[in-house]
């Protein structure tokens, strides 16, 4: 069954439990007050109260969610805000939602190719929210976050364009294909659009070739419909190594091959994403991570063969300031 299909049950089964009063008030007497009934089908929605994440409070101050862009107001380029709500041209054509990254004089073309990243164990709802909002700005692919944080930045950048990616198996990729494609398919649930998955690196050394291709496959399975990358964890293999995960990835169905984690012994090279790019060709993308901390790196990145680029360093890199970080 598919998300929509089984939302559209949950919210079924909701509606006609609140028809009878067994979830609102006080099922004796009804004295006190109805509370709206909401439905999530993803964990991390409960995480997060509506009361925050429509109307956060954080150092400055309070920030409210963004509106859909097909809410009325300049919903696109195509009528360029001029039509009324409901009378969209695109949206007469047959689309139900529209998200558009408004260009402004700070969108590049390297900011699309950026998944804007903030995956450290402390980072806090405030900071997830400036990350989404510098996502907006900016028109970075996606903002990387931990799965926790998927539904609440799902929340923030509704209606912008600028994907949802989440990280699975992370930063290890120790847990097992069961424990993998669950986390992902709750991860979309909670509205991530694009997954990425830590190899089983011990598999690979041990030369299990077998284990490391069913343990993508699982994930890919569990994630049909969605960009799934898959990540390498260059600094702990050899060429060999490389080459063997690189081709597993493709024969498994990914759609990009990523260099690390940023949370090991190394990041990208150079020399790690143009032996990705000649293994994989091009018809599959290349993610460079970890180190990634200016323009110039980012570039020679690019030129190496990467489509895409994660860093934490993203501002910097599109701005041209000067430092960037560690850059994840």
């Amino acid at each position: 069954m598919r998300e929509q299909e089984l939302r559209k049950v949950i919210e079924e089964v909701v509606r006609s439990l609140a028809a009878k009063g067994l979830l609102e008030g006080d099922r004796a007497g009804g004295e006190k007050p109805p509370r709206p009934v909401t439905t999530t089908v993803g964990t991390a929605g409960k995480v997060f109260s509506s009361e925050w994440s429509l109307g956060f409070k954080g150092k400055g101050g309070t920030a409210p969610l963004p509106k859909d862009s097909d809410e009325g107001g300049s919903c696109c380029r195509g009528c360029g805000g001029k039509s009324e709500p409901g009378e969209c041209p695109l949206q007469s054509s047959g689309a139900d939602r529209l998200g558009v990254c408004q260009p402004t004089k700070q969108c590049s073309k390297v900011a699309r190719m950026v998944d804007h990243t903030l995956l450290k164990a402390n980072a806090t709802q405030e900071e997830i929210a400036k990350l989404c909002a510098e996502a907006r700005t900016y028109c970075f692919a996606s903002v990387c976050v931990n799965p926790s944080y998927a539904a609440l930045s799902a929340q923030l950048l509704r209606g912008s364009g600028v994907k949802v990616c989440t990280v699975i198996g992370f930063p290890l990729g120790s847990t097992t294909s069961t424990v993998k494609a669950v986390e992902a398919r709750d991860a979309i649930a909670n509205g991530a659009d694009e997954i990425d998955m830590v190899i089983n690196v011990g598999a690979l050394k041990s030369g299990n070739d077998a284990a490391v291709y069913e343990d993508i496959r699982a994930v890919r399975e569990a994630t049909r419909g969605r960009v799934l990358k898959v990540i390498l964890e260059t600094s702990l293999l050899s060429k060999e190594e490389k080459v063997r995960a690189c081709l597993l990835s493709k024969k498994a169905g990914a759609d990009f091959v990523k260099t690390s984690t940023g949370f090991s012994t190394g990041g990208a090279t150079v020399e790690d994403v143009r032996l990705m790019r000649e293994t994989v060709g091009p018809g599959m993308g290349v993610k460079a991570s970890g180190g990634i901390r200016d323009a110039k790196i980012a570039q020679a990145m690019i030129e190496a063969g990467a489509t895409r680029l994660g860093t934490s360093a993203s501002v910097a890199i599109v701005t041209g300031a000067e430092g960037g970080g560690k850059g994840y």
